[in-house]
């Protein structure tokens, strides 16, 4: 596996990210034996970065990981995130990113995860009812106590970074980014680059929209989300399919999946990327890291930047609000 350099933190170029092993998406909560086995043969193909969080679960997640790097913790790079569990106050869901809430988020953290140190500490959404420079300046403490080693944004506007960068270098953004989802294009990507923060895609396969398997909204169990998102639904899931048939033309022609199209395709974006696609699965794992032998050419390159943009927005209209732009 190929590695890059987030702001000077090196990682393998694709990632695991392990939410959907604590009841996201399709299939429930699923087996966690799995689960486990997923993230030991993610590191056995040479997986060095492993994206969860405390609100995941909440805290199952964590737990989870913890478990499953088990004298291997040196093997990884790990990520987690604070921000979307209010400790003190209203629990999770509620966004409180205060030095008092950063400090208790940070020990459980550490806890679940069985580790004296977070490699890479996000924070999960920007709290407009704390200053981002308090926030920085609290993880920066924990930085310089040796609880966490680089900090990490999600989500965040281009103002925000440069304020939080100003306060202590951040090392790396993680936001939505993939073949359908390009926003971060035209303003966060050139800033990112400025001031050598890289960048981690979530979502990289679109919430599984670009693997090409999901056909019908009947693939989707009654209470997956999905179901709800603006471009699963109605004209604009239909609309869609027409995107994914386009990648599926040029996994033809390169004899891979449409899931390692679209990897390959973000790997191609430079080498201060790093996506984190997620998955429960062996079997899935296995095809998302092969993606890092998958070459594709100019023209596949140029053919997949043209794409037809996805119909709809990328999540309903509550979720958007709560995201700084």
């Amino acid at each position: 596996m190929k590695h890059v350099s987030l702001g000077g933190l090196d990682v393998s170029r694709i990632g695991l990210g392990a939410m959907s092993m604590s009841g996201y998406y399709n299939v429930g909560e699923g087996s966690e034996a799995e689960s486990i086995r997923t993230i030991h043969r993610a590191l056995d193909l040479g997986v060095t970065f492993l994206d969860t969080a405390e609100i995941y679960g909440p805290f199952a997640n964590e737990e989870l990981v913890g478990r499953a790097l088990r004298g291997r913790r040196d093997q990884v790079v790990l990520a987690t995130k604070f921000g979307l569990v209010s400790h003190a106050g209203d629990g999770p869901g509620h966004l409180d990113s205060s030095p008092a809430n950063i400090r208790t988020a940070v020990e459980g953290s550490l806890k679940r995860l069985g580790t004296d140190h977070i490699d890479l500490y996000y924070q999960h959404r920007v709290d407009p009812n704390t200053p981002i420079e308090d926030t920085v300046g609290a993880v920066a403490e924990l930085i310089a106590e040796g609880k966490v080693r680089h900090l990490g944004l999600s989500e965040a506007s281009a103002a925000t970074i440069r304020r939080a960068h100003a306060v202590h270098p951040v090392t790396a953004l993680q936001t939505e980014y993939s073949l359908w989802t390009r926003d971060v294009e035209a303003e966060i990507l050139p800033l990112l680059r400025e001031l050598n923060i890289g960048f981690v895609p979530y979502s990289p396969l679109g919430h599984g929209f670009l693997t090409g398997e999901i056909r019908s909204t009947d693939d989707l169990a009654d209470d997956d989300w999905r179901k709800t998102n603006p471009r699963f639904t109605g004209e604009n899931f239909h609309r869609n399919l027409l995107v994914v048939d386009e990648v599926r033309t040029v996994a033809t022609e390169v004899g891979a999946t449409p899931a390692q199209v679209a990897l390959a395709w973000l790997l191609a974006q430079g080498n201060d990327i790093a996506p984190i696609p997620g998955t429960k699965r062996v079997s899935r794992v296995e095809e998302n890291t092969a993606a890092d032998g998958v070459e594709l050419t100019a023209d596949q390159v140029e053919r997949l930047n043209n794409l037809t943009p996805a119909a709809g927005e990328r999540h309903e209209e509550a979720v958007m609000a709560s995201i700084d732009r």
